[in-house]
């Protein structure tokens, strides 16, 4: 592997060239979501549990938002204090144990985070037509991998 003071290339696919390639689109994505978010009066987190509201294959709950943003009860609270006061989501008790909330994406507000991150959805079509439909393949199952690794990681203890 090529170093800093290495003029040898790095192979494309090394350790360094992905984290170099994650790192940069990573902050890409960032910088839409920080744009989304003050253009919404929100924090960054909460566009991260909007995300996370959105992509959830079952209710969202409080306690669940918690958990997958690392984040205390209190500051979840005033996360969806502010997304429900925003109009983002919605409370919904619609379970017979009417101590469960689920959060829901509120149909007016998805409809705006589409239009938001329409450049993202047509960068990323435009990406896409570059892959084959094997290569597309090989591609998911790697940010599949990644995510579950990252699911497994725990921040240092400080």
């Amino acid at each position: 592997m090529a170093t800093a003071n290495d003029d040898t290339p790095a192979a494309p696919t090394d350790l360094q060239a992905f984290a170099v390639r994650l790192r940069r689109m990573n902050g890409e994505i960032n910088r839409l979501v920080h744009g989304f978010a003050g253009d919404h009066g929100l924090h960054a987190t909460d566009v991260q549990a909007l995300a996370a509201i959105l992509d959830s294959e079952e209710p969202m709950t409080p306690k669940r938002l918690r958990e997958h943003l690392g984040l205390t009860s209190g500051a979840v609270t005033a996360c969806v204090d502010r997304l429900e006061r925003a109009g983002h989501i919605r409370r919904v008790r619609e379970s017979a144990d009417r101590r469960v909330v689920h959060l829901h994406y509120a149909a007016d507000a998805r409809s705006a985070a589409r239009t938001y991150f329409r450049p993202l959805a047509q960068a990323t079509e435009a990406a896409r037509t570059r892959f084959t439909e094997d290569e597309l393949s090989v591609v998911l199952r790697f940010l599949t991998a990644m995510s579950e690794e990252l699911a497994e990681v725990a921040p240092p203890s400080r």
